[in-house]
């Protein structure tokens, strides 16, 4: 039997492969019911379930990819020193957590809204295709970290039983294809030769990325500058385009630096990129209360 101590060690080095940092993702959920101004008890509990079953659910997909890239793990400077690839947690405890997860996510969301159901579901189908090899296949990797956070934004609309227009969806998918972006470019200029720990970097090339970069920087600007005035319940939100601009811009540069590897953690240690999505949040929401919408 294992004592008290090994088991606190483990539930603990279990969290941190479970990646709870990246949950900030899952905050996406917000963004459909925060636009309809739809955030009563009610929605707050049903969208909450949903961040939580996005969070189970990739969660479920980290232990699961960890334990399928070990051996790549430990030739990784960084991510050799995982849980699961430095050992703290037994594969059969990844892999039965991850289980749990799985189950627990879906379960719980259809109860809540049958089509949060489907969307959790959809996002475990092209999460277990990205673990079983599309991420090793260029561009297709970019666009399922994109589809992903498209799912999330669908999954908060879904439990909140608001509609997602397509511009909102089309701004969503650009946004996040930007990012994935910059991550592949990020990872390169910070691997540098040792690039061979992942097979799909060895395709891809920083001019070849820029390009891409310039390509969606461009198609995500305007697709959120017409949602703004298309979209959008009322014109005014086109005020909160510079600080989209800003971000995006912001983002580019640290990637340029080799720090935009994990977005989720430059949105919460960066000053600029912090600073700038509160003040897009408080603008938004201030816009939307004072013009009615909607």
């Amino acid at each position: 039997m294992l004592s008290s101590t090994v088991v606190i060690r483990r539930a603990g080095a279990l969290l941190r492969a479970m990646r709870p940092h990246h949950w900030i993702k899952n905050v996406v959920v917000v963004a459909a019911p925060l636009f309809a101004l739809a955030l009563n008890v009610g929605t707050l509990f049903r969208v909450g379930w949903a961040f939580v079953a996005f969070s189970l659910t990739a969660s479920a997909f980290y232990l699961i990819n960890d334990v399928r890239d070990i051996e790549e793990d430990r030739k990784h400077p960084v991510k050799q020193h995982r849980p699961i690839a430095a050992g703290l947690v037994p594969i059969p405890l990844a892999l039965a957590a991850a289980a749990v997860f799985l189950i627990t996510g879906l379960v719980g969301s259809y109860f809540v809204a049958p089509w949060l159901a489907v969307a959790i579901l959809s996002y475990a189908f092209i999460q277990a295709g990205y673990n079983l090899g599309l991420k090793e296949q260029p561009i297709l990797d970019i666009m399922i970290i994109a589809g992903g956070f498209v799912l999330r934004a669908l999954g908060g609309a879904a439990a909140a039983g608001v509609p997602a227009s397509g511009w909102f969806i089309l701004c969503v998918g650009l946004l996040a294809f930007f990012l994935g972006i910059e991550k592949r470019k990020a990872e390169l200029k910070a691997l540098g030769e040792d690039a061979d720990t992942r097979s799909v970097l060895q395709v891809y090339s920083i001019s070849w990325l820029r390009r891409m970069e310039s390509v969606v920087t461009a198609s995500a600007l305007m697709s959120y500058a017409l949602w703004t005035l298309e979209g959008a319940d009322t014109p005014w939100m086109l005020v909160t385009l510079p600080f989209v601009a800003y971000a995006i811009f912001r983002y580019q540069y640290l990637s340029e630096n080799g720090k935009g590897e994990s977005p989720e953690e430059i949105l919460l240690r960066d000053p600029g990129m912090l600073l700038s999505s509160i003040l897009w949040g408080v603008v938004a929401f201030t816009i939307l209360v004072m013009t009615g919408s909607p």
